[in-house]
């Protein structure tokens, strides 16, 4: 899987699972290609590509932040597991696994898990 998509779903979990709350500053794009040791451009890209979908929200001159749109206080767990299988099936749809296939392969390993 492509380095900007292993950090968008990391992204986007960690905000939809609370980690990040709202209205949290995100380290700068130079600062997380630096610790991550990746390219600027592609933590550019990232943040801009879950910028577009409402994740997090860029103040000029203050840096990024989350968006309360996705974090609120009264959340609980059950949002962030939601959050994981959301990322999930992007993930399968993404690599073009058609829906049948996405809920086969989880009863499968579901299968082995309990087996």
């Amino acid at each position: 899987m492509p380095i900007w998509l292993q950090l968008r779903n990391r992204l986007i979990y960690l905000i939809t699972s609370g980690y990040y709350a709202c209205g949290d500053k995100l380290p700068t794009v130079r600062e997380m290609a630096v610790d991550l040791g990746i390219n600027y451009n592609t933590v550019s890209k990232v943040y801009q590509d879950i910028e577009r979908d409402g994740y997090i929200v860029s103040k000029r001159g203050r840096g990024t932040f989350v968006h309360d749109k996705y974090r609120s206080a009264s959340e609980t767990a059950d949002n962030a597991v939601d959050s994981l299988a959301d990322v999930f099936i992007q993930q399968c749809r993404e690599l073009g696994v058609p829906r049948a296939d996405i809920v086969e392969l989880v009863e499968k390993r579901l299968e082995a898990l309990e087996g």
